[in-house]
């Protein structure tokens, strides 16, 4: 009976870990900036976690154990690949020049207009889930509104958002699309 209930608990396990995929990939996404590199992060973290699923302690720190591995895993890639970096062909960018706060400031001003254009549920939601990093169920009881509308209105809000900020870069500088790209991946 032990047995049984050990492997249909590593069932339960790796079905939970392949369900997270989308999930680590949109932050993943986030870390790389690219499609291939992230998929290749989240591939390497779902296979390290379902190699040393008997190391986790708690079912219930799944998600914050996989996000510690995908964690690991990706500054193993940094450090292999800035040892194959070759210094000379790196273009350096500052931190602290001028060109870069104003174009840091003309991107936070960009984004608030934007966040600002929506309507005020919509505003409400966004910046509770994404700015001020609260869960659904805990917007749900801050606006005291059902999560399957918060759920909706965050989804909505992020669209428009993402059209939002789309068109005024294009409309800005067409020939600098790098500007401002915010991708929100539900799913």
């Amino acid at each position: 009976m032990v047995v049984i209930n050990h492997l249909l608990l590593k069932r339960r396990l790796r079905t939970r870990i392949a369900e997270s995929r989308a999930q680590l990939y949109r932050t993943a996404y986030a870390w790389c900036h690219h499609p291939d590199r992230a998929d290749d992060l989240v591939q390497e973290t779902l296979l390290k976690a379902i190699k040393n699923l008997h190391t986790l302690q708690d079912e219930q720190a799944l998600r914050p154990w996989l996000y510690r591995i995908m964690t690991n895993c990706h500054r193993d890639a940094l450090r292999q690949q800035r040892d194959n970096l070759n210094i000379d062909e790196m273009e350096l960018a500052c931190e602290d020049c001028p060109e870069m706060s104003a174009e840091r400031a003309h991107t936070v001003l960009t984004v608030r207009q934007a966040i600002h254009r929506l309507g005020d549920d919509q505003r409400k939601v966004i910046t509770l889930v994404d700015l001020e990093g609260f869960s659904y169920s805990e917007v749900a009881g801050i606006l005291e509104i059902p999560m399957g509308t918060v759920m909706s209105r965050l989804s909505r809000a992020r669209e428009q958002l993402k059209q939002q900020l789309l068109h005024t870069t294009e409309q800005v500088a067409p020939h600098n699309l790098n500007l401002v790209r915010i991708k929100y991946e539900n799913g």
